[in-house]
């Protein structure tokens, strides 16, 4: 087997088949293609159900298609992990596991991104424990290693590799917050929610409405957004609108629709929830 074909194989369950629908809001498409080609780590930085996987879903397909044009390699896969609190370096770089009477070393997903030159993409990068995040140090630099230290082994980037990781700025903390000595290592791409006709765009594809009922869905994301300085932490995402959306297209009336996936999924206040539900009834009369 070639080395080239071992590459395809070990990328292959990581490509983006289909294309992810995805309508930019600026120039983030421009930016992160030049960011990729200049090998730049990217920070993505947003709200809870903004876009930010659903762009780096679509940027990944997008390089994609492109390399496979080019060069004729197998394309850009993209590796993605969630990050929580119990993630420790191990699950990142790899571990060794017992096979009956022998070790076998498996490679944990940022090895396996590193080694094969896929996009690595760390959700909600501040989850993870700060010992954790440490280790991506190297591999956002000039140096591009990766060191696997149970193996005494230090493994270099391979070409098309890039590291990308995101947080929700909207919960920061003296505990959860990016270190600067991480946070200055990323150029950083902001997100925030679409614009009323541009999200009306969104949850009419994604959610398979008509235009006018889009609309009002994306004017009520809008409302509740501005309630955020009267008790509401956060304010509903573009995600709770096209679920919304998706529980009328199945004949859902739209106001119980509203209130399961928009009113009771952001807040338990019952304060609120009447703020909510009144503008949700000023919308779908």
């Amino acid at each position: 087997m070639t080395l080239r074909r071992a590459r395809e194989l070990a990328v292959e369950e990581y490509l983006i088949r289909d294309e992810p629908f995805y309508l930019p809001q600026g120039d983030e498409v421009e930016v992160f293609t030049a960011a990729y080609e200049q090998r730049l780590p990217v920070l993505l930085k947003g709200p809870t159900g903004c876009g930010k996987t659903r762009f780096i879903e679509y940027m990944a397909y997008r390089l994609q298609a492109h390399r496979i044009n080019a060069n004729g390699e197998p394309g850009v896969p993209l590796i993605t992990v969630a990050c929580h609190e119990d993630l420790t370096a191990s699950d990142l770089v790899g571990r060794y596991l017992l096979e009956g009477e022998e070790t076998r070393w498996i490679d944990g997903p940022l090895t396996k991104a590193v080694k094969t030159g896929a996009i690595c993409y760390l959700d909600e990068i501040v989850e993870a424990r700060k010992d954790t995040t440490v280790l991506i140090h190297p591999l956002t630099d000039h140096r591009r290693i990766l060191p696997v230290e149970k193996r005494g082994q230090v493994v270099e980037a391979a070409d098309g590799f890039l590291l990308v990781i995101s947080y929700n700025p909207g919960y920061q903390s003296a505990l959860k917050d990016l270190k600067q000595s991480t946070r200055q290592r990323f150029v950083a791409i902001e997100f925030s929610y679409p614009p009323r006709d541009l999200e009306a765009q969104i949850i009419q594809h994604e959610a398979g409405v008509p235009a006018t009922l889009a609309l009002d869905l994306a004017k009520l994301g809008e409302k509740v957004r501005n309630l955020r300085e009267h008790g509401l932490e956060e304010g509903v995402s573009t995600r709770l609108l096209i679920y919304a959306g998706r529980l009328i297209a199945k004949g859902i009336p739209p106001r119980r629709a509203c209130q399961v996936a928009v009113v009771w999924a952001i807040t338990d206040d019952e304060h609120v929830q009447r703020s909510l539900t009144e503008v949700v009834s000023s919308i779908f009369e």
